[in-house]
C-alpha cells in the first residue's frame, strides 16, 4: 500500500471540517494523471480555500498554490503556508509566472497547481489566460475542480486538455462550471 502524502493531522482536521459542515466529496483526480493544471471555480467566498484544502487532503492531493516567496519564509507563519501547499514563486525578478509553472512542471514527476482563473471572489467575465498558457507549454491536462455549495459537494470534473484555441476551450470549461453553484451565487460563472 502506498504511502499517504496527507500528513494524519489535516486527514482527521479535513474529515471534520467536512463532518461539521455536511460536505461531501464528489469526482476525485483520475490516478492516472501525475501532473497538472487544476483551475477552482466559482471562487466566491473565502469559505472556497478551506473546503477546498480540505477537499483535497481527503483526496490525497498534493495541490499546491502559488504564493509569494517571502509568505513560504516567515517564521513559524512560512511553515504553515508550505503545508498547506503554497508553492514559492519570486515576484521580485521580472520573469514570467506562466514560464516558472512550466519550469515546476519540468522538475517533478507529479505536480498539481491550483489557480482560481477568476482572480477575485466577485463575478469576474474575464479569466486571466495563465492557467491556459501554462498547461499548453507544459504539455498537462487542465482538471476542473470545484465546490458545489447548493449539493455541498467538493470534486473534480473532467480532464481537460487545451487545443490551442483559446476561446472555444474557455467557453467549454465554463458550461461544465455553470452547473455548479457557489457559495454566492450572484458572483458565479455567467
Amino acid at each position: 500500500m502506498a504511502s499517504r502524502k496527507t500528513s494524519t493531522f489535516w486527514y482527521y482536521i479535513s474529515k471534520a471540517i467536512f463532518a461539521v459542515a455536511g460536505w461531501r466529496l464528489g469526482p476525485q483526480v483520475p490516478p492516472e494523471i501525475k501532473k497538472s493544471m487544476m483551475i477552482a471555480a466559482p471562487h466566491t467566498s473565502n469559505w472556497d480555500f478551506i473546503f477546498a484544502r480540505a477537499a483535497f487532503f481527503l483526496m490525497d492531493v498534493d495541490v499546491r498554490l502559488t504564493i509569494k516567496k517571502e509568505w513560504t519564509t516567515i517564521p513559524l507563519l512560512g511553515g504553515l503556508v508550505r503545508s498547506l501547499g503554497g508553492l514559492a514563486v519570486d515576484r521580485s525578478k521580472n520573469n514570467s509566472l506562466v514560464d516558472g509553472m512550466v519550469q515546476l512542471f519540468k522538475e517533478r514527476n507529479e505536480l498539481v497547481i491550483l489557480i482560481t482563473p477568476e482572480g477575485t471572489r466577485n463575478y469576474q467575465p474575464k479569466w486571466r489566460k495563465g492557467f491556459y498558457h501554462a498547461a499548453m507549454g507544459a504539455g498537462v491536462p487542465i482538471l476542473l475542480g470545484y465546490l458545489d455549495y447548493k449539493n455541498k459537494e467538493a470534486g473534480v470534473g473532467p480532464a481537460f486538455w487545451p487545443t490551442g484555441d483559446y476561446e472555444k476551450d474557455l467557453e467549454e470549461i465554463k458550461a461544465f462550471y455553470r452547473t455548479k453553484q457557489g457559495r454566492f451565487p450572484e458572483k458565479g460563472v455567467r
